[in-house]
């Protein structure tokens, strides 16, 4: 026979292991701020954007830009995204910084993005140091620009903004009150189904109705439970209740 749980059981059972939840969420928020403030190492990430450009001649100057030409240079932008994380930037960059870094290493610490059918990109460099994040980004940006004339024989790159790393750099990671978040919400989970599974572990009959469900059969008659003070007090009633009848016959036999 299929078994179903009602809300107001659900409810009975959370009311009554709510200790067991709270503790479990207060546990899993101490566990991640134990990680996220004494563990994990903050990083930072900064960015330099530079733009790609057509070269215009005489005609194009006098006509403006064709859209042909701005297309063609959004379709050079994802050979420039490969160009950007090759070896023969990177190895520029890392004797320029003199970070002592494989190009593979350079190349994990970048990311190239741009909006879609944009002229724009951006060069992000995350690091554990802001101020070489900051540095490494720029570096990343000349060196492409200086580099790709030679690459591609042509010159149609030039540096929006600059990376700056400020007084007060703020780390990308880790993010503290996002990791508390999901740490209570993995706490109530795990709070929950412990209360259940503890629920449904517990076999012991606490009322009537538990006897009912068990054996299927209907409850004559309980016993209630007696107290020890409310014990005493019966006993002297019953004391002085045999005293009044035991008075009561001798004066009946005495009349």
């Amino acid at each position: 026979m299929e078994e179903t749980i009602s809300l107001k059981e659900i409810m009975s059972v959370l009311k009554k292991r709510w200790q067991l939840i709270a503790g479990c969420v207060v546990g899993a928020i101490l566990l991640s701020a134990i990680a996220t403030f004494f563990f994990m190492t903050p990083t930072y990430q900064y960015s330099s954007e530079f733009i790609v450009n057509q070269e215009k001649n005489n005609n194009q100057q006098q006509a403006g830009y064709d859209i042909n030409e701005i297309r063609s240079s959004v379709e050079l932008i994802n050979t420039y995204n490969v160009i950007i994380k090759s070896p023969a930037i990177l190895d520029e960059v890392n004797n320029e910084l003199d970070l002592n870094l494989s190009a593979e290493q350079l190349a994990n610490k970048i990311t190239v993005s741009n909006a879609e059918q944009s002229q724009v990109v951006t060069v992000a460099a995350t690091d554990e140091s802001a101020e070489t994040a900051a540095n490494l980004a720029n570096a990343t940006v000349q060196t492409f620009e200086a580099k790709i004339p030679d690459l591609m024989n042509v010159d149609n790159v030039n540096v929006l903004s600059e990376a700056e790393a400020g007084l007060n750099p703020s780390p990308v990671s880790p993010n503290a009150p996002l990791n508390l978040a999901i740490a209570a919400v993995v706490g109530l989970m795990l709070g929950v189904g412990a209360a259940f599974l503890l629920e449904y572990l517990d076999t012991t009959v606490k009322n009537t109705d538990d006897l009912e469900e068990e054996f299927g059969m209907a409850v004559l008659g309980s016993v209630s439970t007696i107290a020890p003070g409310e014990s005493s007090r019966q006993e002297r009633t019953n004391t002085n209740t045999r005293s009044v009848t035991s008075g009561q016959r001798r004066e009946n036999v005495g009349s």
